[in-house]
């Protein structure tokens, strides 16, 4: 039987308290990114963009070319969403969301240490509110080379220029929210990792015209998906996300997919749909690797 030494049961709150603050510590000296404040939360970092001379007049302008349009088209690939990409290569770009919602702020570590074991680069779309929820987290995913951080919305609202909803998720109801949704998320990642995405994904992929030409006039493209895994449907089996991805693999190399359930089944199904794909000859790229082509046809749209 093990024996403790007698000063161990010596030891009063003070002392134990202590050894916790010299361990706090040590763990920051060995990784960096331990302990560290998130500056930019939401709250804060919208009052400050508000309070942002520059902001204002961007917002200002961006309104006074858009207040007269109206859109037409509310969907997931309508014209201005660029969802095909310029290769005849067999390449897969996986794209993983992290929402926003309430109940949507977890984290499928072993989804992404499967990534990481596999060497898979994918593109991860990030809400603002996620950031928040798992600070450390996303910092570690920025610094790793093998992961595209992207913009996921700010709050994570499906973008509209006047107030559409999909899946009970209210929409941007203006073009200033939308303009917030998209720039203020964008501005929030920039702050943080010092990169400023190139594409964003609307919450649910729903957006209208209006929003994919406020879009293109910030700099930033808006992406959907070629392939919908499913994996969002609340505990979806393993088996109907491996058959949506794997025979659906025509339709074009986006996948989209998620990174915040980890008690669904997406870790699951990727061991098997990764393997597969290798054996079918695919290989995998980030999104920013590759040149996203525009797609003119319309298809899926919603009049609104």
């Amino acid at each position: 039987m093990l024996k403790l030494p007698a000063f161990f049961f010596r030891i009063n709150y003070y002392q134990i308290k202590y050894l916790i603050i010299l361990f706090s510590l040590f763990a920051s000296f060995l990784n960096p990114i331990y302990g560290q404040t998130n500056l930019y939360t939401n709250a804060d970092f919208i009052k400050k963009l508000y309070n942002d001379p520059n902001y204002l007049i961007f917002k200002e302008k961006i309104y006074k070319e858009f207040k007269h349009s109206h859109s037409v088209y509310w969907g997931e690939f309508i014209k201005g969403v660029n969802e095909d990409l310029y290769t005849k290569q067999k390449i897969i770009a996986f794209t993983f969301d992290a929402c926003g919602r309430e109940k949507s702020y977890a984290y499928d570590s072993q989804l992404i240490n499967f990534l990481r074991k596999q060497k898979i680069p994918s593109t991860l779309f990030i809400t603002g509110q996620w950031i928040d929820e798992n600070y450390e987290t996303f910092l570690e995913l920025s610094k790793d080379p093998l992961f595209e951080i992207e913009n996921h919305g700010f709050y994570h609202r499906p973008c509209c220029s006047n107030g559409k909803s999909i899946y009970g998720i209210q929409g941007t109801k203006n073009i200033s929210e939308a303009v917030d949704e998209i720039e203020a998320n964008a501005q929030k990642i920039e702050r943080i990792t010092g990169k400023k995405p190139r594409f964003y994904r609307s919450a649910t992929a729903y957006t209208d015209e209006i929003c994919t030409k406020i879009a293109k006039k910030i700099g930033i493209t808006i992406v959907s998906y070629h392939v919908l895994a499913g994996d969002a449907i609340p505990f979806a089996p393993k088996s109907a996300i491996i058959k949506n991805v794997i025979h659906n693999l025509k339709s074009g190399p986006i996948i989209i997919m998620h990174f915040n359930h980890p008690k669904w089944n997406t870790y699951e199904a990727m061991q098997e749909i990764v393997p597969e794909l290798k054996r079918q000859g695919y290989s995998f790229v980030k999104l920013e690797n590759i040149s996203p082509k525009k797609n003119n046809t319309q298809k899926h749209r919603l009049p609104i």
